[in-house]
């Protein structure tokens, strides 16, 4: 298996399904989305970019909260489906190897990157271009899966960053990245971002009336999701 995941829309093949699957699914509805909301915080008249926007889930609550989205996915259906359910957003087809051309700098308030990070190669590149075109005072807020959560379940060196390859629940074939956390911080450092917030995720407790088990069991294990809060380095031009 070759040191890269490509830029191949992988969640192309199942679009539709994931949509239904994320919607209201303990994973997203329950775990990550609130957890990301949570810390961009007030977005009434901000410009947000959901970058890797998937079928617009994020996109539909911010708009809702007053924000004015932009976003973008490898994805052309995922892109479709977004356009469907948030009019008012501005959606194109991107890829996170290329450079956000049509962005110009400082021109958004705040960058949510939600459990995308891990199907990226160049994540520098990647997010030098989120702090580039943030504008002064404004934040990036990413997720990815817990490291700790990846390597129970994946075994090895937990310090490896190496592709691997497996079959979610739905028979979802997908490739993405292993990395230990101290490789996102150090990404993040390079790419000129500070940490502002780090967050081993825990459930929201209304998710303990959609499954009581799984709830408890995330609750006190690190098997799910982080989410960062990270501001542009100021000493970094």
């Amino acid at each position: 298996m070759s040191d890269a995941v490509g830029s191949f829309p992988q969640y192309e093949v199942f679009a539709d399904e994931f949509l239904d699957h994320a919607q209201n699914g303990f994973y997203n509805a329950h775990y990550d989305r609130p957890a990301c909301l949570e810390l961009l915080g007030d977005v009434a008249g901000q410009h947000v970019l959901d970058a890797a926007c998937g079928p617009g889930l994020y996109a539909e609550e911010l708009t809702a909260r007053g924000a004015r989205v932009t976003g973008f996915d490898l994805s052309p259906r995922m892109v479709e489906l977004s356009r469907e359910r948030v009019p008012a957003g501005e959606f194109r087809v991107q890829d996170l190897a290329e450079p956000l051309a049509w962005l110009p700098d400082a021109s958004v308030d705040q960058v949510l990157f939600a459990l995308a990070l891990e199907y990226v190669d160049d994540r520098v590149g990647a997010l030098r271009e989120f702090r580039r075109v943030l504008r002064p005072g404004g934040a990036l807020v990413l997720s990815r899966q817990h490291p700790t959560g990846d390597w129970l379940r994946h075994g090895g060196n937990y310090f490896d960053v190496r592709v691997i390859e497996e079959v979610w629940s739905r028979g979802w074939k997908v490739r993405y990245w292993l990395a230990p956390l101290e490789r996102t911080c150090e990404e993040l450092r390079e790419a000129g971002f500070l940490i502002e917030q780090l967050r081993e995720g825990r459930p929201a407790a209304e998710a303990a009336l959609v499954d009581p088990e799984r709830h408890a069991r995330l609750a006190q294990e690190p098997l799910g999701f982080l989410t960062v809060r990270a501001i542009p380095d100021p000493r970094v031009s």
